[in-house]
């Protein structure tokens, strides 16, 4: 197939399968029209709503060369121009890409294709997303089965891993993409990566060392070096257990809201279990205690994100004065110049972030956090209220999405995750009022920005929150 032999890059059986400068420039040059089309169309690309002016390589991995009826499977790094050409829009903009490539795709890849190359070395063959490819699941598997570099690639285990898993995409709406693998292993591919210590990785290694079951401890990993030459690694992908028969929590409320169920049993038991989560990062990672000054920072940095929201989303601008309020009112907590703890906290916790298993116990999982916020925010010590909020604002969005809204059943279930987390902690979150709402605020400002980008429909849910929050007194 001469087509196919036009796209070796590197010969076979070289020990080093990373592509050179220069062929990853032509490689990318083949892809990047297709890439237009397909990289702002996807669930976890997060430069929607700016135009994509190019596209730079950072690294190229062939996993699997193409050979007379195989693939090519290819890795990639890819830094994403959006704004002003030949002017990256961040230094954060840089994606994670799996892609295949044939002559022509069978029947189970079609909903995979991402287009037909026009130019370039792969001219003529047809591109697809590699991750519904058993092959690539396959390689990824075996790679962190038996640990070492692939090119600039770095695979890493805890433990063993038996072999002989298949692997399959999980079809749900996530910032990121997951395998699992038969019933025993979920592997997150992180599709927009950063440099430093990821969060879904360093946080759920913390919680294992400190022998905190409430969290799946990572198997495998890999990573790269930062191609700008800096000591920090990139995270690409974590591998944990697969809690087999376990319902994510979003799954429960809707169904419990459904058959005119309570599910304030529910929600205590999983205040408990965020509070022994933040109980173990305590002792895991250090802790910190923030004076007025750090108040102000946290309030400054809420207020700035409202303004951000208000600009991009008009209808947030009635409520923006009474919104404000309660940042205020979060920067004058500490007059007296009493502090209060801070430490390592989830960020981004909602029902969706639980898993309970049949036997009733609940798990917490994806300690990424809020993947807008920029990594080196995500991973400062924060109050512990934020996963408490986080929490809340769930609830709330649970009973807003059945209908009618129970508004009613969304206060017992708050009421009742906060004495759960006080049970456990010895804490309350609703002691300090001032603080719950400064957080609830924020977390309901960030759903508003996104829902208005990513899911229109959804609005409403947030919006009527900040009516409520923005009317408190």
């Amino acid at each position: 197939m001469t087509k196919a032999a036009s796209t070796r890059i590197t010969p076979y059986g070289a020990p080093d399968r990373a592509v050179s400068p220069t062929d990853a420039a032509a490689l990318l040059g083949s892809l990047a029209p297709l890439l237009h089309d397909w990289l702002p169309r996807q669930r976890w690309f997060a430069g929607k709503g700016r135009t994509v002016t190019g596209f730079v390589p950072v690294t190229v991995t062939e996993l699997q060369p193409m050979r007379p009826g195989d693939p090519a499977l290819l890795h990639l790094l890819v830094r994403v121009e959006q704004g002003a050409a030949g002017v990256s829009a961040s230094a954060g903009d840089c994606y994670q890409l799996l892609l295949g490539v044939r002559e022509a795709l069978p029947p189970h890849l079609a909903a995979a294709r991402v287009g037909r190359a026009a130019q370039g070395p792969l001219a003529g063959l047809t591109v697809y997303e590699g991750l519904h490819d058993p092959r690539v699941a396959e390689l990824l598997l075996e790679r962190l089965r038996n640990p070492g570099s692939w090119g600039p690639l770095r695979f890493d285990r805890a433990r063993p891993i038996p072999d002989s898993l298949t692997g399959k995409l999980l079809d749900a709406e996530q910032s990121n993409s997951s395998l699992v693998y038969g019933d025993a292993y979920i592997l997150k591919i992180l599709r927009r990566v950063f440099p430093g210590p990821h969060p879904d990785l360093e946080l759920p290694l913390a919680l294992a060392a400190e022998g905190c079951d409430r969290v799946p401890a990572p198997v495998a990993w890999f990573e790269a070096d930062d191609p700008t030459g800096s000591d920090d690694t990139l995270t690409l992908g974590v591998l944990q257990p697969y809690l087999r028969g376990s319902r994510d929590g979003w799954q429960l409320a809707l169904a419990a809201l459904g058959a005119d169920r309570e599910f304030t049993s529910e929600a205590r038991s999983l205040g408990r279990a965020t509070a022994e989560v933040h109980l173990a990062l305590a002792v895991a990672l250090p802790t910190v205690t923030l004076g007025r000054r750090q108040a102000g920072q946290f309030a400054d940095a809420m207020t700035g994100r409202l303004d951000v929201a208000a600009q991009a989303v008009p209808a947030l601008m009635p409520y923006v004065p009474g919104l404000r309020a309660a940042f205020d009112a979060l920067a004058g907590l500490d007059e007296a110049a009493r502090g209060r703890p801070a430490q390592r906290v989830h960020g981004d916790l909602h029902l969706g972030q639980a898993l309970r298993t049949p036997d009733g116990r609940w798990s917490v999982i994806d300690f990424e956090g809020e993947p807008a916020i920029p990594l080196a925010e995500r991973r400062r010590p924060q109050p512990p209220v934020r996963d408490v909020a986080g929490m809340l604002r769930s609830f709330d969005y649970a009973a807003r999405s059945h209908e009618p809204w129970r508004a009613d059943w969304a206060t017992r279930c708050r009421a009742a995750f906060c004495e759960g987390y006080a049970q456990a902690s010895g804490t309350d979150p609703r002691s300090e009022p001032e603080l719950l709402r400064a957080y609830e605020t924020d977390k309901a400002v960030y759903e508003v920005l996104y829902e208005a980008r990513h899911r229109p429909d959804w609005l409403p849910v947030p919006m009527a929150a900040i009516r409520r929050l923005a009317g408190e007194r």
